[in-house]
């Protein structure tokens, strides 16, 4: 199967949510794939980011993550991914929270400055202290972490010409097939 990073893949407003939404149906055993299991993938991210990421103007060209650090920065994904989509959904957790932490310090003190990891962890600390947390939200349609930066903070989706057409398209079908004799 083909891949490309393209805009829609980083449509969470931050890159350490980019991050965690680089497992795609995440919640879905049967079909989740996970775009950091190709190392091809993985090396490539950091070129899209900095094309495509919405923080690419802090941390502009980076760095792939050096060979032999690919588990920890699994490692700090999967501990983005659990805090932050516990925090949206009732508050967080303290363990989550120190695990994550724990992450964090060990991607600063040993990842080289301007890699991947080290932007990562410079974003999840931003994405910490961000002012309006109740911004950060979870898409209805493929379970992504992004941030609603929307006036009236009504987005449901993470991105509206992928998921936001694709949960209309299906309401407009059921709804029609409810209609039919």
């Amino acid at each position: 199967m083909s891949f490309s990073w393209t805009p829609h893949r980083f449509a969470g407003g931050a890159l350490a949510l980019d991050v965690a939404n680089s497992v795609v149906l995440r919640h879905d055993a049967a079909r989740r794939i996970d775009r950091f299991a190709s190392q091809e993938q993985m090396q490539s991210f950091p070129r899209a980011a900095a094309q495509f990421c919405a923080e690419r103007a802090l941390f502009g060209e980076i760095a792939p993550v050096a060979v032999g650090d690919e588990a920890d920065f699994i490692a700090l994904r999967e501990a983005i991914d659990r805090y932050f989509r516990k925090r949206i959904l009732d508050g967080g957790d303290d363990q989550l929270l120190a695990a994550l932490l724990a992450a964090l310090a060990k991607t600063l003190r040993e990842a080289r400055p301007g890699n991947v990891a080290a932007a990562t962890a410079h974003s999840v600390l931003r994405l910490i202290a961000m002012p309006d947390p109740e911004r950060m939200k979870i898409c209805g349609n493929c379970g992504w972490l992004f941030i609603d930066r929307s006036k009236n903070r009504s987005r449901a989706w993470c991105d509206m010409a992928v998921c936001g057409n694709r949960a209309k398209a299906n309401r407009h079908y059921r709804r029609k097939k409810e209609e039919a004799p």
